[in-house]
């Protein structure tokens, strides 16, 4: 069952997509046959991981989005005009920055960073295990907008 969160109305809202909820252990993918798991981190993410549908990134994936607030359910949508913030990241030497949509509750940027730079030094390690090389990933900021 899909739930759908109107966070703001607007003529062309972007779909948000979570992939992810909130205090999981799993980092999942959409594809074809549904939700797979991708892999598991040691960090569980503080916040709802998802993505805007029918864009792309320079990784070659939907852009991501970190949903700060109450912990969603896998494949729930929202509709948003626009972002409250953005996490730059670099994965993989690849630019893989991560819009940020503000629902409710802390929005604490001292703990963004420190889970960043954790799961950048994780991604690190699972380049180096899992597909044999060495990769650059590293946070390098937290910016939002001026919130309520």
């Amino acid at each position: 069952m899909e739930t759908v969160f109107r966070l703001q109305s607007g003529l062309f809202p972007m779909k948000i997509i979570i992939e992810t909820p909130k205090y999981s252990f799993w980092k999942y993918c959409r594809t074809e046959k549904g939700y797979e798991r991708a892999f598991f981190s040691p960090l569980p993410t503080i916040f709802n991981y998802g993505f805007v549908e029918g864009t792309e990134s320079a990784d070659g994936m939907e852009e991501d989005v970190v949903v700060l607030g109450p912990r969603l359910q896998k494949g729930s949508t929202l509709e948003r005009e626009a972002f409250d913030g953005m996490v730059r990241f670099l994965d993989d030497s690849v630019r893989d920055d991560k819009n940020v949509v503000y629902i409710s509750g802390f929005r604490s940027p001292i703990l963004l960073a420190y889970y960043f730079r954790l799961y950048a030094l994780f991604k690190v390690f699972l380049y180096a295990f899992r597909e044999r090389k060495i990769a650059a990933c590293r946070f390098e900021g937290i910016e939002f907008q001026k919130l309520p």
